[in-house]
């Protein structure tokens, strides 16, 4: 988790500028799923919180609460106060703080809060139950708990597949694939885990998530945020080579080809008594 950390610190203004975006339209989505069922809750906790972009979100949407965003990333939590400085006046100011923490360690009382949100987080903890029975433990009882995250699958992004022909043509050699070993094999999968960490009234659904890029926009995401430090370290005539075989071959595609799509699961339940 220390080398997960410390690239969130790095790429905390790059994921800002160029990751948010893309996430957006999911958050509001689970906020509007939230809503239903927040009833008089005004303690909220945001759990992985990182540039805030779901905290805030909240805050504005709804007066009455106040929201405390954790990241064990103080890079992305620097990201998320100088953000809430920037778009909330004193009063609205007052109603958010972020502490610096890890999902399955979070350093407040047991039934804490009365309402508990996470946005494509809960892919990147160690263990996903134990994070679960973190949140579970901070809600008082009839607290929810909603939170959206990747949906496992195996679909290829076209721009993707010419940056690694070009990595390869330039000598860099084509990125090797991470894959995303905690993303969710199911729907179902995602509500059995919350039933086994304590929560009743689950609630899980299919969604997507899709993101128009600009040629430019798509290689200022990867030089600036996705693969910051492979453009940095990169000879600068390769770099400026590869950008402008990059710009012409990503020019030739369509906008639809150009567009990238993820399926995502959106899930909430309710701490049992």
């Amino acid at each position: 988790m220390t080398d997960q950390v410390e690239r969130f610190d790095r790429f905390a203004d790059g994921y800002a500028r160029w990751w948010a975006p893309v996430l957006a339209p999911a958050v509001h989505e689970l906020l509007d799923d939230l809503e239903p069922r927040l009833g008089d809750a005004s303690r909220l906790i945001d759990i992985g919180t990182g540039t805030g972009q779901l905290a805030l979100a909240a805050l504005a949407r709804w007066p009455q609460v106040s929201m405390v965003g954790v990241d064990p990333s103080r890079g992305m939590a620097a990201v998320a106060d100088a953000e809430a400085d920037r778009v909330l006046d004193g009063q609205a100011r007052a109603r958010f703080r972020t502490e610096v923490a890890f999902a399955d360690a979070l350093p407040f009382d047991d039934e804490a809060f009365d309402a508990a949100v996470s946005s494509f987080v809960f892919q990147l903890v160690p263990s996903r139950s134990r994070a679960f029975r973190e949140a579970r433990r901070v809600l008082r009882p009839g607290g929810v708990l909603a939170w959206v995250s990747w949906l496992l699958e195996d679909r290829v992004f076209e721009p993707d597949v010419i940056l690694d022909e070009e990595l390869d043509a330039v000598g860099v050699g084509a990125r090797e694939d991470e894959g995303r070993p905690g993303n969710l094999p199911s729907v179902d999968a995602a509500a059995a885990e919350m039933r086994r960490a304590g929560f009743a009234d689950v609630v899980a659904r299919l969604g997507h998530l899709e993101h128009p890029f600009s040629v430019d926009g798509y290689i200022a995401f990867l030089s600036e945020f996705d693969e910051q430090t492979l453009f940095e370290e990169m000879d600068p005539d390769v770099r400026k080579r590869l950008i402008g075989t990059l710009r012409r071959r990503l020019g030739r595609l369509s906008a639809e080809r150009m567009t990238r799509r993820f399926s995502i699961v959106f899930a909430s339940g309710r701490r049992s008594r």
